[in-house]
């Protein structure tokens, strides 16, 4: 077990050590969800959204979005690449299990998607004065998210055929997130069968959480009621338990489609 911890370690600083070597990766997954999220906030303006600042209610959902770059796309584009230059087959060849393998790729895009909601968290704090309410509860959701989206990323990189495709590969997921995901609207702001899919998407109990997490308030059912430490965590529950439904789902899609040899094998 502690080789297998240590394994995944090196695995993980070599994969942040190429990333910060490659400056188009390190604009994709650092600095664009940044950008975009500059966007939205110039799109809502003033205007209240589920009774807080639409800026802030932009700015606390953002994190659902660094997560499909961080994460999701990195680790579709890493996977793929690897899998087609036998890079997995000679690494699971040699002393790392296949879980350290998976678990060093997952541990790096934990490091860059905490980084990015840290620098998230100081953006927040200068620009809107608000400060984190719950750390731990913070913490959770960004390492259940990773998690979940780590999975989904080992699924889709089975289906990708080669890592030139894995761009179009991941874009129904980047867009329905876009467009779908409760970062500039809640769930339930949207009409009818809109509003269930939306609830129902896996970044969106990330980013009920992290939004209750972060102003202290109900964003899971709505309205943002101030609530106490202990009522933020019942309040999430329901995005917890969705979030580890999910999980279980990725990580049987993980099972049955990630490939450790190129598909022409």
């Amino acid at each position: 077990m502690r080789i297998d911890v240590l394994h995944a370690v090196r695995l993980a600083r070599l994969d942040l050590t190429l990333i910060g070597r490659n400056t188009t990766v390190l604009f994709n997954v650092l600095l664009l969800p940044f950008l975009m999220a500059w966007v939205f906030t110039q799109t809502v303006g003033d205007a209240e959204i589920d009774g807080v600042a639409g800026r802030l209610f932009v700015l606390t959902g953002v994190p659902g979005l660094m997560l499909v770059f961080a994460v999701f796309v990195n680790l579709v584009n890493s996977f793929t690449a690897r899998r087609e230059e036998l890079v997995l087959k000679r690494l699971r060849a040699g002393q790392p299990s296949g879980l350290a393998i998976l678990g060093g790729s997952a541990l790096g895009a934990l490091v860059l998607y905490l980084g990015q909601v840290l620098l998230l968290a100081v953006w927040i704090q200068r620009s809107e004065g608000v400060t984190v309410a719950n750390v731990p509860l913070l913490v959770t959701a960004v390492v259940l998210g990773v998690l979940l989206f780590g999975l989904l990323g080992a699924a889709f990189s089975g289906i990708t055929p080669n890592a030139e495709v894995a761009q179009v590969t991941v874009l129904p997921v980047l867009l329905i997130v876009l467009v779908g995901a409760p970062i500039a609207f809640p769930s339930d702001a949207l009409p009818g069968t809109l509003g269930t899919v939306s609830a129902l998407l896996p970044a969106t109990p990330v980013v009920e959480i992290v939004r209750t997490a972060f102003l202290g308030g109900d964003h899971v059912s709505g309205g943002g009621e101030a609530l106490s430490t202990a009522g933020q965590w019942a309040a999430a529950l329901p995005s917890l338990a969705m979030l580890l439904a999910w999980i279980a789902v990725a990580g049987l899609l993980a099972r049955w489609l990630f490939r450790w040899e190129p598909r022409r094998g």
